[in-house]
């Protein structure tokens, strides 16, 4: 069996390297190499291997790029530290995932579905990859936030939101129906989390909902304020480094 490594971490690929040899004997592995572009000219240029171990973050971009620039006919096993959930629904065909650190048992189970689907000569599933690629890629946005009502927890749904808002050290999410919520998140760390299609930072203070935005006046400074609803007593304006990017947002 030949066997090619993608991976940027020296490290790493030693290790895995050690673990083939360790746990796959009749293995040869043909070459380490550390990058998008590297394992593109080596995939074009030598013989295909039996089976590629491949990193997902490489020092010069995603593995998945490789996909993008050259035919990959060999079963692929990614090496990833990303969360399983993201990746269980492709332990099909030759697709498979390995965890960082690898587990040796890990390991030894990949090997032995590798093996079971040569043997049954299975062919290699590029849908399988081409769909790891697109749940990768394509990042998750929060769809609901826990909050505390009383005595109890519930929680409300992104989409009824109408925007947030800091006041004295604390985070409150106002909804489309003015009930008024405190969330344990900083306005940073909302805005990693918020899908950016349909809310936007308006000021340090304020992140709006699309929906919320009720009228658009032009102010001092280059400015713009902002008319929301709920209607509230906070100053709905747009800095003037931000507003560019508003209008840009407002646009798209």
């Amino acid at each position: 069996m030949k066997v090619l490594i993608v991976e940027d971490e020296i490290p790493a690929a030693k290790r895995l390297r050690k673990l083939v040899s360790q746990y796959c004997p009749e293995a040869t592995v043909m070459d380490v190499v550390d990058s998008v572009e590297g394992a593109t000219q080596w995939l074009n240029t030598f013989e295909k291997p039996d089976l590629i171990f491949m990193d997902i973050q490489l020092s010069d971009g995603l593995s998945f790029d490789i996909f993008n620039q050259t035919e990959v006919v060999s079963p692929v096993i990614f090496t990833t530290a990303y969360d399983q959930y993201a990746l269980k629904a492709f332990k099909v065909n030759s697709v498979d995932y390995l965890l960082k650190p690898i587990d040796p048992e890990e390991l030894k189970v990949a090997f032995q579905k590798f093996r079971n689907l040569h043997q049954q000569s299975q062919e290699y599933d590029r849908t399988a990859i081409q769909n790891l690629i697109t749940s990768i890629t394509q990042k998750g946005y929060k769809e609901r936030f826990l909050v505390k009502v009383g005595q109890q927890l519930n929680y409300i749904q992104t989409k009824d939101i109408a925007y947030f808002y800091s006041d004295e050290g604390l985070v409150y999410a106002m909804t489309i129906s003015n009930r008024r919520h405190v969330l344990d998140y900083t306005l940073e760390q909302l805005m990693d989390v918020l899908d950016p299609k349909n809310f936007f930072r308006i000021n340090r203070k304020i992140v709006v909902s699309i929906d919320s935005i009720h009228k658009i006046h032009t102010y001092f400074n280059s400015r713009l304020k902002l008319e929301l609803l709920p209607r509230t007593d906070l100053e709905g304006i747009v800095s003037r480094e931000r507003v560019g990017d508003f209008k840009a947002w407002l646009d798209n």
